[in-house]
């Protein structure tokens, strides 16, 4: 963490900027925790290891479309001088409200109590717009008063999003090309997909409630 906030400090190309507080973003504690969370998601179609990794591109384009059109908004609001104090603090509000009962839904989901298909694309849309204090003030605070600032900075909000949602690239495509081939070379898959896929929604039911908890008691 030391090392990304000394490039952040020494860094002058916005593009590189972008694309550190990304990561930055993606470490920070609750965005951490959606990212987990949405490894989990995405590895319930284990038994299909091309699918994990479609799932996590999806998951990952997701987060860009939510910062893109987000950035699209905020960027002309900026240029023109308006203040940024207001529109984080309502997005921040109603992103932490949101997100407890997603994850509820997403873990019944997730054990079949009610069928529904939910994309991966649509949980990054999701887990974006879930802002923290700490991503708060990566996206709005950073990320955007530097997008306005300069000619490309609709950009910016893209490579942000892309780093924003590597890990989660990264995971699954180690799921999909080393853990997935290796339940396939035991044929216990469909057990251990069972399973897992159990284990992942109750994690999901845990956090939403814990998320509940903390926004709403």
């Amino acid at each position: 963490m030391d090392f990304l906030q000394s490039l952040l400090d020494n860094s002058s190309i916005p593009a590189i900027t972008a694309f550190i507080l990304g990561i930055l973003t993606a470490v920070s504690p609750c965005p951490l925790a959606t990212n987990i969370t949405a490894i989990g998601f995405i590895s319930k179609d284990i038994e299909n290891h091309h699918r994990i990794f479609i799932n996590g591109l999806l998951y990952t384009f997701g987060r860009i479309v939510s910062y893109t059109v987000l950035g699209f908004i905020l960027i002309p609001i900026l240029r023109e001088g308006a203040s940024m104090f207001m529109v984080q603090k309502a997005v921040s509000k109603y992103g932490e409200m949101l997100i407890a009962p997603a994850l509820i839904i997403i873990g019944i989901f997730m054990l079949d109590i009610i069928k529904l298909n939910w994309g991966a694309m649509l949980l990054g849309i999701l887990f974006a717009l879930a802002f923290c204090p700490t991503s708060g003030v990566f996206y709005f605070g950073m990320l955007m008063p530097l997008s306005a600032a300069e000619t490309g900075g609709y950009l910016l909000p893209v490579i942000y999003a892309i780093a924003t949602g590597l890990p989660v690239i990264l995971v699954a495509w180690i799921l999909a090309y080393s853990v997935a081939g290796l339940g396939k070379f035991y044929n216990r898959m469909q057990i251990f997909e069972k399973w897992f896929r159990k284990i992942v929604a109750i994690l999901f039911i845990a956090v939403g409630i814990y998320y509940a908890v903390v926004f709403y008691l």
